[in-house]
């Protein structure tokens, strides 16, 4: 029998990376790769990329510069760069860095085959297009290996807001949903596999439309719905939302659907109207704060979390301290913070840009009062009796984790559970990030 091929996959920034790399890795084991863990042995490396972060490119270059020596050991080792990156920079990399033999923008890993087949000839295989067929539909189905208890599921791709700092929409493309008949499959298939969790998942989730198989196009609530109706799926997340997309009936789905997690990433990127403005975020400080108000009286307990920009260009003191006064107005149990770097192509890059260390300031005072409202919430856990999933064991003898309907990482000590097990948790402790309790019951 033929030696299976080996290929190793880097991952880097958002959970879609994580849901394309598995795929990437499905499509070309029918090519005959198995994945491993070390780029040493591989037959292919493959960096599944991200344009969110600062230099994001200079950092794959850097990296694939680390290669040279395995290219130079083994020649017939194949590299390939997919991703945002690879959609930005395009043939650019392969200028750059000549031991790349393949590029793949993110709308066309399922070419990954025949663009494989081409390197493997010694041609140059590049596909940066946005192409007008649905890769899902090319994509063979999932094997039917066993899964871990949770799972990525995209459902909804790129985004049609224009955000004045953000590269998705020239890296992703527009908004684009898949049908709910696909989705509803996918999920099964998953669900028969061992997940009892499923994350959707989309640049804007929440404007989610796609074709239902009523012919109507379905919401991402009534897709919610559905997928509450499938038998051994446990728990609902989805990720990442814009506030003008939030609409009726997902803000009462929030209060009405079992299965639907009380856990919302609800970005508002800055508390001042004018930067609000400036960023193109077609939303207020106070729009933003009525629509957590709707959201916590359909779901009282219901944990926020949010995306934060500090040092945007045009960003005052006072700019700042508007922001600085939303967080403490609505308290979040998680955050993401960032110091504002430019995006070439996107109009912001082309204003004036702050000092870094105002904005190194700013982003330290703002981290500080999110780290306080952090420990606060986990603190405030402390007592009562929780829902976990658990996903593994951790990294004392003995220990399992999981994650609580709230998203907290939650270690047991002693407790003899397989990975799958829904079990009701007693918090005793809270520690810098995560929380330690007792097993009551297994549900």
């Amino acid at each position: 029998m033929t030696e299976p091929k080996k290929l190793f996959i880097k991952t880097y920034g958002c959970q879609m990376n994580v849901y394309d790399s598995e795929r990437m890795a499905e499509a070309l084991g029918g090519q005959g790769y198995v994945e491993t863990k070390s780029a040493d042995d591989a037959d292919m490396i493959l960096l599944n990329t991200c344009h969110i972060r600062e230099k994001a490119a200079e950092k794959v270059y850097s990296e694939l510069g680390r290669y040279k020596t395995l290219k130079a050991e083994n020649p017939d080792l194949k590299i390939g760069v997919a991703g945002c990156v690879a959609q930005a920079e395009g043939e650019e990399i392969m200028r750059r860095q000549p031991l790349v033999d393949l590029v793949v923008g993110p709308q066309s890993y399922h070419r990954l085959p025949e663009l494989e087949a081409k390197a493997r000839n010694g041609e140059k295989a590049l596909d940066t297009e946005f192409p007008e067929e649905d890769k899902f539909n090319h994509l063979k189905k999932r094997p039917k290996a066993k899964r871990g208890p949770t799972a990525f599921l995209t459902v909804q791709e790129g985004c049609d807001k224009f955000c004045a700092f953000c590269v998705v929409p020239y890296t992703r493309g527009a908004e684009v949903s898949r049908p709910a008949g696909r989705v509803l499959d996918e999920a099964r298939d998953l669900v028969e596999r061992g997940v009892r969790e499923i994350t959707l998942l989309g640049q804007n989730v929440n404007a989610y439309h796609g074709s239902g198989p009523d012919g109507s196009d379905w919401s991402l609530a009534r897709l919610i719905w559905a997928l509450n109706d499938i038998d051994g799926l446990e728990r609902i997340r989805f990720t990442t939302s814009h506030p003008n997309d939030m609409s009726d009936d997902l803000i009462e789905a929030h209060g009405a659907c079992a299965k639907l997690m009380p856990y919302l990433h609800l970005p508002v990127q800055s508390g001042s109207d004018h930067i609000l403005k400036r960023m193109n975020r077609s939303h207020t400080a106070q729009s933003y704060i009525r629509l957590i108000e709707r959201l916590r009286a359909a779901r009282p307990d219901l944990l926020l979390s949010g995306d934060f920009i500090v040092g945007f260009p045009e960003e005052s003191e006072a700019d700042f301290q508007a922001t600085m006064d939303l967080i403490e107005e609505v308290k979040y149990g998680y955050a993401y913070s960032f110091k504002y770097s430019t995006r070439p192509g996107t109009p912001a890059a082309e204003r004036p840009q702050l000092a870094e260390d105002v904005k190194d300031d700013r982003l330290k005072r703002l981290q500080a009062l999110i780290t306080k409202q952090q420990r606060e919430v986990q603190d405030s856990m402390v007592g009562k009796t929780v829902s976990v999933l658990f996903e593994k064991p951790g990294r004392f003898a003995g220990q399992m984790v999981g994650k609580s309907e709230y998203l907290h990482a939650v270690h047991v000590q002693g407790a003899d559970l397989p990975a799958g097990t829904l079990a009701k948790v007693r918090i005793d402790s809270s520690g810098a990030n995560s929380l330690s309790g007792t097993v009551q019951d297994s549900l």
